[in-house]
């Protein structure tokens, strides 16, 4: 009875899905990306005599992993290290992949790289609309009472700071006078 249930369960899936374009792409054998991978571990005289790929030449700085001698054979150059961001990624690579102070400092590097996408932008006269491209509108709509709590936290946290160096600065000008 269960497999009489699971057929008509796999044909009913399978009308329904078979005018999704490109579902059931690797269904063909010939046109499966792992059939080098597999086809190398069954024949494994072959994979002894494996070739690796030429190295990709760069031009640009890339970092790796302390842990290995040298570059992937492939690797991105799009957007190499550069600024306070890039000092920070660089900085990061001197620790083992497995320390947390590496994981930590890239994702420092990341926020800090924000920042500097975004003065970047003003730099270039582009002032970026930080409400649609942080998602704040689909936040609103989806979920208003975290939005608001985040919105009054960013209030209180700037007012705290603004009060605070009104503070210092009247406390300068009397120490001074």
């Amino acid at each position: 009875m269960e497999t009489l249930i699971e057929s008509n369960l796999d044909s009913i899936v399978e009308e329904r899905v078979k005018n999704i374009e490109g579902w059931g792409i690797d269904a063909n054998p010939d046109n499966d990306p792992t059939a080098p991978m597999r086809h190398r571990i069954l024949n494994s005289e072959q994979s002894l005599n494996y070739v690796r790929p030429p190295q990709q030449l760069t031009n640009t700085e890339i970092l790796h992993s302390n842990e290995r001698p040298g570059f992937t054979s492939v690797f991105g150059t799009s957007s190499p290290p550069s600024g306070l961001s890039g000092k920070l990624r660089r900085y990061a690579f001197k620790f083992s992949e497995g320390s947390s102070a590496h994981w930590l400092t890239l994702m420092l590097a990341d926020r800090v790289n924000v920042v500097e996408g975004i003065v970047d932008d003003l730099r270039n006269g582009h002032f970026p609309n930080l409400i649609k491209e942080r998602g704040l509108m689909a936040e609103w709509k989806y979920n208003r009472a975290a939005t608001i709590k985040k919105i009054a936290t960013v209030v209180a946290v700037t007012a705290a700071i603004i009060s605070v160096m009104i503070y210092i600065r009247k406390n300068k000008k009397l120490k001074s006078a």
